[in-house]
């Protein structure tokens, strides 16, 4: 973490800060006080004037003075309005009281945080998470902007609400882990399995991607088991997880929700299969296609594309089937592939096939978008 002086850390300090004033206005003329600066010059900024320390134009407040003047004139509609003016009162003032330290305690004061950076701020949002609803929300995306800076106190109490859900509003920790890479680590693992075999918490899917993400292997048996919930969502939730740890242990229950009610779980499901790779995902993503158990079957395609050029010369064999579906399917999966030994295949049918399929499109069609994408993606490979 570097110290309170790093521009990006100043910028959030000042933001976080300025947003927390109800009235805004009334916060700044307080820090202009706290200056010991003459009532005239405060009075003069707060007006909108850029000229409050004109009579002395070396005055090291001369900047926060005028920025004052500008959020003065902002609030009231009578200058070139600019967001961001506001943001920078705090660093302003902190940067006064380390050039005239006198200025440190009243500055400190008229902030309502002591000038020394994020810290105070950070400590005031770690304990916001205990406060109400609104305020708890708040918290936890001021705390979240603070441990993408690599903020120790921040990512502290990210981890303590991400070690315990039964303690926590289910929006709050759902926020947490949905960036649990900013903080997690090992001391969260324990935590996040007591999260995940509560199958009854809403927040049970974050608990399963979070595992996947930080890599906490013990938790597969019982992500597996969440293909299994009642919910789409948490079913979901489980292919996706599957899927980021490459899990071959987890194919014959991911091949079960490829027929799952829930086309986004059959979707996720075949997309999981593609990432895990080997011979028995194959399998069960072809057998799955040539069957056609689904009107929709593009998933299917799209996943079986990403085994790459071992699969490349069975699907140009497809093109061939009688059954126009699997054409169209086999030109879908080959664009994907962008392989050269495919073009020649989709040409032909992009040129002769006019044969339609279930959906209400055509072979020819399909074979066409294929060649677009094939050509789109053959750039991309070539430089990789």
């Amino acid at each position: 973490m570097t110290d309170h002086r790093d521009a990006a850390v100043l910028r959030l300090w000042g933001r976080q800060l300025y947003e927390r004033q109800g009235e805004p206005l009334a916060w700044a003329e307080a820090v202009l006080e706290a200056t010991g600066r003459t009532p005239a010059a405060v009075t003069a900024a707060m007006s909108g004037r850029f000229d409050a320390l004109a009579d002395s134009p070396s005055d090291r407040a001369c900047l926060l003075f005028r920025t004052v003047a500008k959020l003065a004139a902002n609030l009231r509609g009578d200058g070139q309005y600019d967001a961001d003016v506001g943001t920078r009162i705090g660093p302003l003032a902190l940067r006064l009281a380390e050039l005239e330290p006198p200025l440190a305690g009243p500055l400190g004061d008229a902030l309502g945080h002591s000038p020394d950076g994020p810290a105070s701020l950070v400590t005031v949002h770690a304990a916001e998470l205990s406060g109400n609803r609104t305020i708890r929300l708040r918290a936890i995306d001021a705390l979240l902007e603070w441990a993408e800076l690599g903020h120790p106190q921040a990512r502290a109490a990210l981890s303590e609400i991400a070690s315990d859900h039964r303690t926590q509003d289910v929006t709050v920790w759902t926020k947490a882990l949905n960036r649990i890479a900013l903080f997690g680590d090992a001391s969260v693992e324990p935590g996040l399995l007591r999260a995940l075999a509560d199958t009854g918490h809403r927040g049970v899917r974050w608990s399963a991607l979070a595992c996947a993400e930080l890599g906490f292997r013990r938790a597969v048996p019982l992500i597996i088991d969440l293909l299994e919930h009642p919910d789409p969502m948490v079913r979901e939730g489980a292919c996706e997880a599957l899927g980021i740890f490459g899990e071959p242990a987890a194919v014959p229950a991911l091949a079960a929700r490829l027929d799952d009610g829930a086309n986004r779980v059959g979707s996720r499901a075949a997309l999981a299969l593609g990432q895990i790779g080997g011979d028995r995902a194959l399998a069960v993503l072809w057998q799955a296609m040539v069957e056609r158990r689904k009107p929709k079957a593009g998933h299917l395609a799209s996943a079986i594309a990403a085994f790459g050029p071992p699969v490349v010369d069975d699907l140009i064999a497809l093109t061939g089937d009688p059954d126009p579906d699997l054409r169209a399917l086999a030109c879908r999966a080959l664009g994907s592939t962008a392989d050269d030994r495919a073009l020649p295949a989709l040409e032909r049918l992009a040129a002769h096939d006019l044969a339609g399929t279930a959906l209400g499109g055509r072979v020819a069609t399909a074979a066409k978008q294929a060649l677009r994408t094939a050509h789109r993606i053959r750039p991309r490979t070539a430089s990789t």
